[in-house]
């Protein structure tokens, strides 16, 4: 029996025949691909620095010229007389001027260079130095998934811009419809209650004060926040050695659980607690509120009969998390006079004595966390706007304490996110004293860089609309939702080396500290779901 065979004859020619089918089938995939970005998936490339540091707009990768850290700093095209939104292909100086090193404080100095002839020059007529400009971060965009599921707070969205509905932005989703939303002292609350972000979105958040691994090689000079460069971490009490294993390791010798000894940050030697960015201008430094919400890590090896653990203080409350040597970890209220009330407790299972292990201790949106190797102990202070205290006046504070044997490595302060609020005088919605009420399909959004984020909490302009329709200011509307970030796919600090045409192109390096990831946001399939 002979089998059905359909044959695809156009013309009888072979050649013409095969032109034709695979005609049909670069058409049939370019048809699929335009299916695919219109209705499911689009590659957006970030354009500005408004939601860095998680995701960045072009920008220069700079290195401390003093402590070797490495971190991104805004490019700005205006800078340079170019249009908004381009990235040169040439190496150029670094305008504006002087950025601040997160870590050590140094501010680099790039010459005050200024362009002549088409060149830059700085100011005892040298060629400026220049560095490379990396691209904004490239990601992929879920374009279908609001068609299913209804969008949640934190996570990244792509929105076409109110003002401009030609342009689209992208922010992180702080508010949803029918709540109401009001920002205090960097925090978000929501009905009067604190939005506590989800343990991946508050990773990506942490901002960093100060890394110990990262010392400077010169501390001379006034260029280390106006003063030379001295350790920030004082010794309270006798047993501390800071520099016996090398200027990277404190050591502990003496105490006892009833005499723990005390290493202080003292911010008038070391960066404040600001809540500044690297990615920014200088400039911005001045205006900056405090940020109170902080986290203090370190790995430890601890010996026998031994305890360590981290002190911080916030609104003049100060709140101590302690692991020792008999598998314990607790969490303490400590009161003016030194004594401690216990607020949480938990059995220690991560590790044998004197290997090391890391130790977290935060205070971040309204709740006491402390990790100790795989082990977590946490305390919830509450979630309204008092339950944590209410002198904000007072500066918070942070130390490290212990007592026994104990060596400290990879010492590192870290502030969480603060959402800028009235100190800002570009707000002019949801501050404290002012919240915002969302009616029906409307979103309020931010961006992760809240002092350089022009975003719902500034929008003057009335939103632009179809003929009948009507949004009310500072909104984004249901009607302009476009998708959810949700992967970078092609980092903006990955570059090809200039060194000629190769077969296969060298990189630059894996990225540090971040690269291709997950772009984090709600809880959305978790069991357990984010408060509020």
């Amino acid at each position: 029996m002979k089998k059905n065979v359909r044959k695809y004859i156009v013309s009888g020619n072979t050649k013409v025949d095969a032109v034709y089918h695979n005609l049909e089938w670069i058409i049939t995939a370019l048809a699929g691909t335009l299916v695919f970005i219109v209705f499911v998936m689009q590659v957006y490339r970030i354009p500005t620095g408004s939601m860095a540091e998680t995701l960045r707009g072009s920008h220069f990768r700079l290195r401390c010229s003093e402590c070797g850290y490495r971190y991104d700093y805004e490019f700005y095209p205006s800078g340079y007389k170019m249009a908004e939104n381009t990235v040169p292909r040439q190496d150029l100086p670094v305008i504006p001027l002087f950025p601040r090193c997160p870590s050590c404080g140094w501010y680099e100095d790039s010459g005050q260079p200024s362009k002549v002839d088409g060149q830059f020059y700085t100011a005892d007529g040298k060629p400026a130095p220049k560095r490379a400009v990396s691209r904004g971060d490239q990601i992929f965009v879920l374009k279908c998934i609001y068609q299913f599921f209804e969008p949640k707070r934190w996570d990244v969205i792509v929105f076409k811009n109110p003002i401009q509905p030609e342009i689209n932005y992208i922010k992180r989703l702080i508010a949803l419809p029918g709540e109401r939303v009001e920002i205090i002292d960097g925090d978000i609350y929501i009905n009067d209650q604190i939005a506590r972000k989800p343990a991946k979105v508050q990773e990506e958040l942490w901002m960093p004060i100060y890394n110990n691994d990262y010392q400077p090689v010169r501390t001379e000079g006034t260029r280390f926040n106006g003063r030379r460069w001295e350790q920030p971490f004082e010794p309270v009490d006798q047993g501390w050695s800071l520099n016996a294993d090398g200027p990277m390791v404190f050591s502990l010798t003496g105490g006892d659980r009833n005499a723990m000894r005390t290493l202080r940050y003292n911010p008038a030697k070391g960066n404040d607690f600001k809540a500044v960015y690297g990615y920014d201008p200088s400039q911005l430094i001045p205006a900056m509120a405090v940020c109170s919400d902080l986290m203090l890590s370190y790995y430890v090896s601890v010996g026998a009969d031994s305890g360590i653990g981290v002190v911080l203080g916030k609104y003049g409350i100060r709140y101590q998390g302690l692991v020792d040597s008999s598998g314990q970890m607790t969490i303490s209220r400590v009161g003016s006079d030194g004594t401690k009330e216990q607020l949480a407790a938990g059995p220690v299972h991560s590790s044998a004595a004197d290997t090391l292990v890391l130790l977290r201790f935060a205070n971040v949106d309204h709740k006491l966390i402390l990790e100790y190797g795989a082990d977590r102990l946490e305390y919830d202070l509450g979630m309204g706007r008092d339950d944590a205290g209410k002198d904000r006046q007072t500066s918070p504070t942070a130390e490290i304490v212990g007592y026994g044997n104990v060596q400290l490595r990879h010492i590192k302060l870290t502030r969480d996110i603060y959402y800028t609020g009235a100190e800002d005088k570009r707000v002019v919605r949801a501050y404290e004293g002012k919240p915002l009420e969302l009616q029906k399909d409307e979103f309020f959004v931010c961006g992760d860089n809240s002092p350089n984020s022009y975003d719902a909490r500034m929008w003057k302009e009335p939103t632009k609309t179809n003929p009948g329709q009507s949004y009310r200011d500072g909104i984004v509307p249901r009607d302009y939702l476009v998708g959810k970030a949700f992967f970078v796919h092609f980092p903006g600090n990955w570059r090809f080396e200039r060194q000629g045409w190769r077969i296969i192109p060298y990189l630059d390096g894996p990225p540090e500290p971040d690269g291709m990831k997950i772009i984090y946001g709600s809880d959305r399939f978790s069991a357990k779901p984010s408060n509020p």
